[in-house]
């Protein structure tokens, strides 16, 4: 079963390799679509976008995949989520990321629910400690919340689980991929989900429909 990964970091934010390398890399390890996802705020944002749907048009012309230009808006005034949302998909963003409260940065209070609240995000990544009007918002929304890979950020994984089965809201694996020993592979995929607390069928869930309907999502946007 091939991998949907929609959070990904290349050299053109902080990661170490250069978007086409990343995908390269990505085909190489079974991958079926990739997401790249550089963190941005406003003043960066069209000009990342630009730089990494180059190579993402470049991969699908001559391999034939699906990599996606994507946006992670990153320790921006939750207040502007709403409005930095709108103006990555204005841009032609696939799919839009916000940086969720991670219990190891210091993310402004508040940013989890802007995202949640927001139809134009589609991820709210590695939330941390959600609350259940937060995880109910995105449920509203169709924003899914982030089961990650990541150390650290992976400390609220647990509660994330917890408060989506409560409200109902659809699940999402990240990697948050920065280097190439980041990305993943189905059996570690499936470790992530189920040490998360999901069930063998929740986790295919995750894996398999929610990674499906979120491909699905971004090519309707790109045409593809």
């Amino acid at each position: 079963m091939a991998l949907y990964d929609f959070h990904t970091h290349t050299m053109l934010g902080d990661g170490v390799l250069s978007p086409i390398e990343l995908i390269r890399r990505a085909i190489v390890a079974g991958y079926g679509a990739l997401g790249i996802s550089e963190h941005c705020g406003l003043g960066m944002m069209e000009r990342l976008l630009s730089e990494v749907r180059a190579d993402c048009e470049l991969a699908h012309k001559h391999w034939g995949f699906l990599a996606l230009p994507g946006v992670e808006l990153t320790h921006v005034p939750a207040g502007a989520v709403a409005e930095l949302a709108a103006e990555a998909r204005r841009l032609g963003a696939a799919f839009v990321v916000v940086h969720g409260e991670s219990p190891i940065e210091p993310v402004e209070p508040g940013t989890n629910l802007a995202a949640a609240c927001c139809p134009e995000v589609d991820i709210l990544a590695h939330p941390g400690l959600l609350d259940e009007e937060t995880a109910a918002a995105a449920a509203a929304n169709g924003v899914f919340l982030e089961i990650t890979a990541k150390f650290g950020h992976n400390a609220g994984n647990g509660r994330v689980v917890e408060m989506a089965r409560r409200a109902g809201a659809r699940l999402l694996l990240g990697s948050d991929a920065h280097e190439p020993g980041h990305l993943l592979s189905h059996d570690y995929a499936l470790t992530v989900l189920l040490g998360a607390g999901l069930s063998p069928e929740e986790a295919s869930q995750v894996i398999e429909a929610n990674a499906r309907e979120m491909l699905d999502r971004c090519l309707r946007r790109i045409g593809w």
